[in-house]
């Protein structure tokens, strides 16, 4: 492959790249969405975790 083709294909995938990495602001339903299922989760740990007797006094 000449060296031109390939630096300018280079190039060409190097911008595709950057374009992809640029952040975005997240939607907002996607936020709300993982927010819940986080609760979700925590209460379903709070739920199946074992209970540890109360000690008498």
């Amino acid at each position: 492959m000449h060296p031109d083709i390939h630096l300018a294909l280079h190039h060409a995938r190097a911008t595709e790249l950057r374009a992809e990495t640029e952040p975005r602001p997240a939607p907002r339903h996607n936020l709300r969405t993982r927010l819940g299922w986080t609760l979700i989760e925590v209460g379903l740990k709070l739920a199946t975790r074992p209970r540890q007797p109360v000690p008498a006094h």
